[in-house]
């Protein structure tokens, strides 16, 4: 049986964030392991390393005796992704500097980790901070498994433009009148928090049964309805970027290349370290894309942009489109069975990887 730690490898705005260590059970502890560090989804508004757990991931890796780690990061809001991004960072500088010694000092285990030799995963939301850490953090990570991921194109409708009606997996338009706690500018009592638990509904609930009982579950989809998502990503709130970008989405001028062009422009130069798609070059590591073809939370579209990018700069990547699967495809029950094949091909990869195949 694994054995599984629990380390806090952050104290900030009064919240620590933690990270979750799983062990395997099969492999000598002759040399440090290699590691999948997994970040969690929800709109990068809620959850914490507990929420959306990657079941087949966390049991792939230890089977494979690579340790498996999942991790807090500070929500939006009020943090912004300039926050999440310093956290990603820290959590690497803790894995380089300090892991390894809490490991001996647990007296539980005899493994150590290597800080040099992490695959960074995520699903949705936290496949952009898996994009994130391959581009910002140190130790660099060997590779990225991005499932469904953000940030593989935020130049969309599915960001910029207002939505009038149900276009997030077939669920209801939100009032923001329900969400006003949220909304910026935000209340004096919204504090940081790296962990807001999944909460909902009881089914026998006259009005909302089985919805979201934490509003947070809900704030992503609300943010891309009113098409503001990337003023609560970069906390560019006052001369709003998402409005500057839509407008450029909406102009006469469709060429592709222009809009990128004339968006990155747009784009304040302190924001654009968040945008994978302005910084992917020939050093971004070999990247596993997995996206289901009918996803209406994070369109399909993100993945193949990416994967273009990643083409142009000359990175080793493979995508593989799955038909007929929605958002979240791989949490359905019966997926590991179903989709045993494709979770098999990306082990492959990432064992090659780490074996310098």
């Amino acid at each position: 049986m694994a054995l599984e730690l629990t380390f806090p490898y952050k104290d900030v705005d009064g919240q620590t964030s933690h990270v979750d260590i799983f062990l395997p059970s099969n492999t000598p502890a002759a040399k440090p392991l290699h590691t999948i560090l997994y970040f969690h989804g929800g709109g990068l508004t809620v959850g914490s390393r507990k929420s959306y757990f990657p079941r087949w991931i966390h049991d792939s890796s230890l089977k494979a005796g690579y340790a498996f780690m999942s991790a807090d990061y500070r929500l939006i809001p009020p943090s912004t992704a300039h926050d999440i991004l310093d956290d990603i960072q820290d959590l690497f500088r803790f894995l380089d500097k300090d892991v390894n010694r809490l490991l001996i000092n647990s007296k539980k285990t005899d493994y150590q980790i290597d800080a040099s030799s992490v695959f960074v995963s995520g699903s949705s939301a936290g496949g952009l901070c898996a994009y994130l850490a391959a581009l910002h953090a140190y130790p660099k990570p060997k590779g990225v498994l991005s499932l469904y991921g953000m940030g593989g194109d935020f130049l969309t409708p599915q960001y910029l433009a207002v939505k009038t009606k149900p276009f997030f997996i077939g669920r209801e338009m939100l009032d923001p009148v329900d969400f006003k706690d949220f909304l910026h500018p935000f209340p004096p009592d919204l504090l940081p928090t790296s962990d807001s638990p999944l909460a909902y509904h009881s089914l026998d609930d006259k009005d909302k049964p089985g919805w979201p009982k934490n509003l947070r579950m809900q704030l992503c989809r609300l943010y891309l309805q009113l098409g503001i998502f990337l003023d609560y990503f970069t906390g560019e709130h006052a001369s709003s970027l998402s409005m500057q970008l839509r407008a450029i989405l909406v102009s006469e001028n469709k060429d592709p290349d222009t809009i990128v062009a004339v968006a990155r422009l747009t784009i304040p130069e302190k924001h654009i370290r968040l945008f994978p798609q302005f910084l992917v070059d020939s050093t971004f590591p070999p990247t596993f894309l997995l996206h289901g073809k009918e996803d209406s939370a994070v369109h399909v579209q993100e993945s193949y942009n990416m994967k273009n990018i990643l083409d142009g700069a000359g990175v080793k990547a493979i995508l593989r489109v799955v038909d007929g699967e929605e958002h979240s495809f791989d949490y359905a029950q019966g997926a590991d069975k179903k989709h045993k094949a494709l979770f098999d091909e990306a082990f492959v990869f990432i064992r090659k990887v780490f074996d310098g195949i």
